[in-house]
């Protein structure tokens, strides 16, 4: 019997008791963080001592921490630019185009999400010696582009399935262009799979450390990487005030992909309502 259909056989008392714990057991540790952040002690220590701002002036003071800051996100950003693109064309070809062995592309496509990332990061390098593109900015951006590609690939196959081609063709039919079809017709029904491909594709590069590791060089540390070297010689509450504003960036995020999902639905009910 599969744990899916354990859980359904549960009572709803139960079920919501298990739903409860797995939330304590992946919320409660960041939750930790965030007092330790406001410690007025020296070291990492929970509960902490006293209440001080001492250890976020320390990360907005530091040049290393805002350098890393925003190395960081020049590269999700372009990341972001580059793995939605390929992945909408990927996605276009494989849903609309589909040809003998699509299946093995499809993939070949995911690889990148299955391979373990040193196996990926060993792979990348060998190919970057050849090109040049060790401790180069570039280098890195495009080896975060190739982990995001399959969590992209994947969110706009869904997206342009969800699509009825009749509506496109009869666009067409009322003398439409196809960029006036693309813009009215096809972008309003794949604006929610392009937010949340941008989202997944900003989270994999942003997150990503051991390609770095690998390939970074002299092109800057990141801020993950910041994060992992600082952890190895320090052990100050500086590292849990980076943390808690990621923390809040991610659930700021979180709640305006929310919002956005939410005011699209309801234009979408209006619209039905008004026809």
């Amino acid at each position: 019997m599969t744990r899916a259909r354990i859980l359904a056989g549960l009572p709803n008392g139960l079920l919501w008791a298990y739903a409860v714990a797995v939330f304590a057991f992946l919320v409660v540790p960041l939750l930790v963080v965030v007092p330790v952040s406001f410690s007025a002690g020296m070291y990492l220590q929970f509960p902490p001592p006293g209440f001080s701002l001492h250890w976020y002036q320390d990360y907005f003071g530091d040049p290393q921490w805002i350098d890393a800051t925003v190395l960081s996100l020049k590269i999700a950003l372009c990341v972001v630019v580059l793995a939605v693109g390929i992945g909408s064309l990927a996605a276009l070809a494989i849903v609309r185009m589909p040809f003998p062995g699509i299946g093995l592309i499809r993939m070949l496509l995911m690889t990148p999400l299955i391979v373990p990332s040193i196996v990926v990061a060993i792979a990348v390098y060998s190919v970057y010696v050849s090109f040049h593109l060790i401790g180069s900015f570039l280098g890195i951006v495009l080896a975060h582009t190739i982990l995001a590609l399959p969590f992209t690939i994947v969110l706009m196959i869904a997206g342009f399935q969800r699509i009825d081609r009749r509506l496109e063709e009869a666009s067409y039919t009322m003398g439409a262009s196809i960029t006036w079809t693309f813009r009215h017709v096809t972008l309003p029904i794949l604006r929610p799979s392009l937010f949340a491909a941008a989202i997944f594709a900003f989270i994999a590069s942003w997150d990503e450390i051991i390609m770095v590791i690998f390939i970074g060089g002299g092109a800057g540390t990141t801020l993950p990487l910041r994060m992992f070297n600082y952890l190895r010689t320090e052990i100050n509450p500086t590292i849990a005030a980076v943390s808690t504003l990621l923390l809040v960036f991610a659930i700021a995020v979180f709640t305006a992909a929310e919002g956005f999902r939410l005011r699209s639905a309801s234009r979408r009910s209006a619209k039905r309502g008004a026809a």
